[in-house]
């Protein structure tokens, strides 16, 4: 288990600073990680930089847009984007600051259910960076609102919890048509339970989409199989991570801990023209 192609940092909800990340990742004895935080790439630059300083690791930029349809969240990701892009840094900032708004909704909402917690705190939490649910949470267990994290999210600040607040809305398509404008590879993330995800990957094929995560940490064998069958099906790559945060969570998948083949990560690199990057490795 060598790879590991889903990673959060603290650049959005993740605990860990991208060097940080790195280095995990290198004692653990990865060949190959991607950054994927959610609406952001402010990661990127220190997580190439600690890779660059010692063997044996690949950083691919990376980068998570959370969009949505009208049953839920969906998430796209993109791989070996150019993430000094300016079209694309603006298309991010407009996201994040969509968070904000949303973010000190819930907090105002928090405030009223008799669970005040300090906007500033919440920011704080964030680095400056994507301010996502889990600062939040993060803030509520800090003031002892609630037991874990988890329970936050079940009791006030998930989907159906009375501090919950609509994002801005962003189509799947469009998040496509970001990563791609951005010299990037667009993967469907998580894809098994999204409601006619057969339809679904064709609008987005059209679109540019090119790869399905079949290989997710949450998923059992059976489900794998179905992701990687869908992805032959339709002619798409297929990639794999364990979406780790260092959340400190029982239920966490740990880093490098999901089984992508090397064929998939390969077809990855080929399909990115990096393979030189991958043979150095």
């Amino acid at each position: 288990m060598k790879y590991d192609l889903h990673l959060h940092t603290t650049a959005s909800d993740g605990r860990l600073s991208p060097s940080a990340l790195v280095n995990l990742a290198r004692e653990r004895g990865l060949e190959v990680i991607a950054i994927t935080d959610h609406d952001s790439v402010g990661g990127i630059s220190e997580a190439l930089e600690t890779a660059n300083q010692g063997p044996g690791i690949v950083v691919i930029p990376g980068v998570e847009i959370n969009t949505d349809l009208a049953s839920g969240e969906l998430h796209m990701l993109g791989y070996f984007i150019d993430y000094r892009d300016a079209d694309l840094a603006q298309a991010l900032e407009k996201i994040r600051e969509s968070r904000v708004g949303r973010a000190q909704k819930m907090v105002e909402k928090l405030k009223a259910l008799g669970m005040p917690v300090e906007w500033s705190r919440v920011q704080e939490m964030a680095h400056g960076e994507s301010i996502c649910r889990p600062h939040i949470a993060q803030a509520l267990l800090e003031k002892g609102f609630v037991g874990s994290e988890r329970e936050a999210f079940d009791k006030y600040i998930g989907r159906h919890g009375p501090a919950y607040v609509e994002r801005e809305k962003i189509q799947p398509a469009d998040a496509v048509r970001i990563i791609k404008a951005a010299k990037g590879l667009p993967v469907l993330a998580h894809p098994a339970d999204i409601k006619d995800l057969n339809s679904l990957i064709i609008d987005l094929k059209d679109a540019g989409l090119v790869g399905l995560e079949a290989y997710y940490g949450q998923y059992d064998a059976n489900t794998v199989k179905r992701m990687v069958r869908l992805a032959d099906e339709h002619g798409l790559l297929t990639t794999g991570g364990s979406d780790y945060h260092h959340f400190g969570d029982d239920r966490e998948v740990p880093l490098g801990k999901v089984d992508i083949p090397e064929e998939s990560i390969n077809a990855l690199f080929r399909s990115a023209g990096r393979m030189e990057e991958r043979k150095k490795k």
